[in-house]
């Protein structure tokens, strides 16, 4: 099973146990079948038309559609009917985010699992960056002494602006980054930020779906409607590790060039080739596998997603502490 990703326009329709994806090209009308048993999730970044009957296709399977706007922003995802329900796990999360002791204690491991993948990388350019190492571990020592989730919120946001202070000595491409802007991003390294989070987000979600995990229920990130907060804590570990090391890659390689931005708007947004030379990039890298000392054996980085997410459900359990992952490579 594979994730597709689809940038042109067209519809997808149910045809016997596939789908189709049908669009027209230079006049002539084209169709892709695409067998249901291949499909891990879809992304449509095109404008395509769906209908009901491919929806319940696909909420049978258990198929997630995420969707991207003519930006190539995030929007939303269509969630399917959960398969892998737990009560017991579900009541749980809630006593935890309940618990303020309980909630603090995971916000604390989120927000160091981020800023332990940001030192991370900046130590593989420790000849180009000042003193952004010594200052992150700084906040790392401070993480104990912060006693709301505000607070906690507070030092994962200077670790942040610590951190990306340091990209413009690291990116050998020149590029006006002073600060992260989003909704919208108002350059190249905004928009590839922007990009490569929904990415993991969706990613992220696409892996609490496959566990016994409620995805509304998060401790960093305020539950709230119509977003899936847990995937937004979970998130902030893997950003460093599978997004940022990605685009200092395309960038300092010159993969990915101005020219693969929309010069009109103040290359703020990625085109087409663009899109699927990062969509490309990050599914490689997600398919890439090593040593993992812990386990002794071979896994994927897509697979350390759901270790994480087994971990959380172990500390959940009480039946083990969560502690963030801590990449050593």
């Amino acid at each position: 099973m594979r994730n597709y990703y689809i940038f042109k326009s067209g519809r997808i329709k149910k045809q016997d146990n596939s789908i189709i994806f049908e669009y027209t090209e230079d006049g002539v009308e084209k169709k892709i079948p695409i067998p249901i048993v291949d499909i891990d999730s879809i992304y449509l970044f095109g404008e395509i038309d769906i209908n009901n009957k491919l929806i319940n296709f696909l909420s049978q399977n258990n198929i997630m559609i995420h969707f991207f706007n003519y930006y190539g922003f995030y929007t939303g995802t269509f969630y399917p009917k959960e398969f892998l329900l737990s009560g017991d796990l579900l009541v749980k999360q809630v006593l935890h985010y309940y618990s303020n002791k309980k909630r603090i204690e995971l916000a604390k491991e989120f927000v160091l699992g981020a800023i332990y993948g940001a030192i991370l990388n900046l130590k593989r350019y420790k000849e180009k960056i000042d003193n952004e190492i010594d200052e992150l571990q700084n906040l790392i020592k401070s993480i104990e002494e912060q006693h709301s989730i505000s607070m906690i919120m507070g030092v994962e946001g200077n670790a942040k602006e610590i951190y990306y202070n340091a990209f413009p000595k690291i990116i050998n491409q020149k590029i006006e980054f002073k600060k992260r802007v989003k909704n919208p991003p108002d350059n190249m390294m905004n928009a590839l930020i922007s990009f490569t989070n929904s990415l993991i987000y969706s990613s992220v979600l696409k892996e609490i779906y496959k566990t016994q995990l409620n995805p509304t229920i998060a401790y960093l990130h305020e539950p709230s409607t119509r977003r899936f907060s847990l995937s937004l804590d979970i998130s902030e570990i893997f950003k460093p590790i599978f997004g940022d090391r990605l685009i200092f890659t395309l960038l300092n390689d010159g993969v990915l060039k101005q020219s693969h931005f929309d010069k009109d708007l103040n290359f703020a947004y990625l085109k087409e080739e663009g899109r699927k030379i990062a969509v490309k990039a990050f599914e490689d890298k997600l398919n890439t596998t090593f040593h993992h000392k812990g386990l002794g054996r071979v896994v994927s980085y897509r697979k350390l997603i759901r270790l994480e997410l087994y971990k959380l459900i172990k500390h959940l359990m009480n039946e083990e502490k969560y502690r963030s992952l801590n990449f050593w490579w």
